[in-house]
């Protein structure tokens, strides 16, 4: 959805099962864990974002964020989210709108209790802009993840996540 509202080709993404994901992307997607938190255990520190798109639809607030180290700039992630705001506290709901800190952070800093349920994982063939973003040469296959925002038994959100070359 946001690479159409941007006018961008989207890359080509094939779904793939999750025993065919080679490591160590497979131990950095095939999980029930928050990804913001995940990540920066493997990186060995801290994650910030970067944002390259958001849509704010009444209740629905979409970004399409590179998630790089935050002591390097290298990229790790690129994610997109599409979640309901009309769930959080205002605070919580400002922090997020605020566009400076992971999302995964932002709940878990103000102790949300969220889970992420992976529905699909895919391998991606990047486009142009994906290959710009994560500072790549050559078309290589990544390998990402989407996901579904639980709140209680209630959906709240989808998550698209795409790994970096590791």
């Amino acid at each position: 959805m946001l690479y159409a509202q941007l006018g961008v080709a989207p890359p080509v993404a094939r779904k793939t099962s999750p025993v065919r994901i080679p490591s160590p992307y497979n131990g950095l997607l095939v999980h029930e864990n928050e990804m913001t938190q995940t990540l920066e255990q493997h990186v060995g520190g801290p994650v910030t974002i970067r944002v390259l798109s958001t849509v704010l639809a009444g209740r629905w607030y979409s970004r399409r964020v590179l998630l790089v180290q935050e002591a390097s700039g290298r990229p790790v992630a690129l994610g997109a989210v599409r979640i309901r705001l009309d769930v959080f506290s205002a605070k919580t709901r400002a922090r997020i709108l605020r566009q400076q800190v992971p999302l995964g952070r932002v709940l878990r800093e103000a102790r949300v209790d969220y889970s992420t349920r992976p529905t699909a994982f895919f391998e991606v063939t990047p486009n142009a802009e994906m290959m710009g973003v994560f500072w790549m040469r050559d078309a290589c296959t990544l390998y990402g993840r989407q996901t579904q925002m639980m709140l209680g038994d209630a959906r709240v959100g989808d998550i698209v996540e795409i790994l970096s070359l590791v």
